[in-house]
């Protein structure tokens, strides 16, 4: 994203060359009248001068130096003073190059963007050709709707991932975290959620992955469904103020669907590696830690990110958000997981234990939640649920008394019962991301315990 520039250009005409590329990304209300010049050059910012009193926390600037234009993003401002995180990594600056301010930073989506891949900055990266711009430009530090004004989350809609049909239903507005440490299932866990055909748009933030992983997700994964989807990307290898802008530029475009009546799924991975992304450029600005690391403003963009999802206002659409968060250490209450727990509308915890064991996907059932199960399930569903997780339960806390041959069978009805039945659960719940998705869990599991039933595997009824 650079713009050829030569010294000899009178000064008026550098100006109006540096505004061409700003007028590009920033609103049209914002006119280029005011110029700065960089000051002084630290790793990770630079500061500006002559341009305090004209810019806000979070205003773009357009910087130029002999090899092009580049975007930057105001981090800090003091009165003589105002520190810029660069938007690219390795831009060449020295001391004395022009500054300009451009105004918040916007992305005009359109339909036309489905089956695209686009970086952070809404620029095409997949190779076929330039996207066209809509008519609205919205900026992607955007507010969440009015929580007055919001619909009401009614429906449920199923996934085709058995583990959560049956145990954490979703409804379309409801906003799920998958939780898991490294090298779990996540990403394969999102992958089989992208394909649910409840949703007409798709739009995915693929935030600080391996760069040889995007095209497998988006080619192997996607096929079926790239047409309906927009995956924004920023790699693990891109800065931090790219990584910290896809999810808001994923939200925004998002947002331009939902307004348009249509139900969205957005689906970010992974969330942590944008706070992680917060706290670099917010300590490069000199934000002081509070929390194992991550300072104050990583808390803040949360909240103000993932609440611009759910159901949209009345007579619009809704955004259905699924998004990783990868624990540290498989420290499930470390700050990031745990401050995003308590924004969300479930959770979905990946055992490592159980991945292990070869089952997957790895979901626990026991310690997963969906707040809004109850909208999805039928009262019958709800009771067979809680008398499956019984069972699980009594089946779980005996496993070491029965390995050790401690369990006479016959004195406990209730582990005789879980004893039998669990196993076959556990064999329903398995899937890979090969399977097709399942259009009815409950039935899968009654056909499988029909069958364990009939052969002589005991009593396969769940009672209750």
């Amino acid at each position: 994203m650079t713009v050829d520039f030569d010294p000899q250009i009178p000064q008026n005409r550098k100006l109006a060359a540096l505004a061409a590329l700003a007028g590009r990304y920033a609103s049209p209300e914002h006119s280029v009248t005011h110029g700065g010049h960089v000051r002084t050059i630290a790793a990770g910012h630079y500061t500006v001068s002559g341009l305090s009193k004209h810019l806000h926390l979070g205003d773009f600037v357009a910087h130029r130096s002999p090899k092009g234009i580049h975007l930057g993003e105001v981090v800090r401002v003091e009165p003589d003073l105002a520190y810029v995180c660069p938007i690219e990594p390795g831009e060449p600056i020295a001391i004395g190059d022009t500054v300009i301010r451009k105004g918040a930073f916007r992305v005009a989506a359109q339909d036309g963007w489905c089956g695209r891949t686009i970086n952070a900055l809404g620029d095409p990266i997949d190779g076929l050709g330039p996207i066209m711009p809509g008519l609205e430009r919205r900026p992607i530090a955007n507010t969440a709707p009015p929580s007055m004004g919001r619909q009401r989350v009614e429906q449920g809609f199923r996934t085709g991932v058995k583990a959560i049909d049956i145990f954490s239903p979703l409804c379309l507005g409801q906003r799920l975290g998958i939780f898991a440490g490294s090298g779990v299932g996540k990403s394969t866990l999102l992958s089989m959620l992208a394909r649910a055909d409840a949703f007409d748009k798709v739009v995915i933030a693929l935030v600080g992955e391996r760069g040889r992983e995007v095209r497998e997700f988006i080619e192997d994964t996607l096929a079926g469904n790239m047409a309906k989807t927009v995956a924004v990307v920023a790699t693990s290898d891109e800065s931090p103020m790219l990584r910290k802008m896809a999810p808001l530029t994923a939200m925004t475009i998002a947002e331009h669907f939902r307004d348009q009546g249509e139900n969205v799924l957005f689906i970010a991975d992974s969330i942590t590696r944008f706070a992680h992304a917060i706290r670099e450029v917010a300590t490069a600005a000199g934000e002081a830690p509070i929390a194992r690391g991550f300072p104050a403003s990583v808390f803040t963009e949360l909240p103000k990110l993932l609440e611009r999802a759910g159901p949209g206002e009345e007579g619009k659409g809704t955004i259905t958000a699924i998004i990783s968060i990868l624990v540290d250490g498989d420290n499930h209450n470390d700050p990031i997981a745990d401050s995003t727990r308590g924004i969300l509308d479930g959770h979905i915890v990946l055992d490592r234990s159980l991945a292990d064991e070869g089952r997957y996907p790895p979901i626990n059932p026991l310690s997963s939640i969906s707040r809004l199960a109850r909208k999805a399930w039928t009262s019958d569903q709800e009771k067979l649920v809680a008398r499956l997780k019984t069972l699980i339960h009594r089946f779980e806390e005996t496993r070491d008394l029965r390995l050790i041959g401690g369990y006479r069978p016959g004195s406990d009805p209730d582990l005789d019962m879980a004893i039998k039945q669990v196993p076959i659960l556990y064999e329903v719940l398995k899937q890979t991301p090969s399977d097709r998705p399942t259009p009815d869990a409950y039935a899968d599991l009654a056909h499988a315990l029909k069958a364990a039933n009939t052969s002589g595997n005991g009593n396969a009824r769940v009672r209750g």
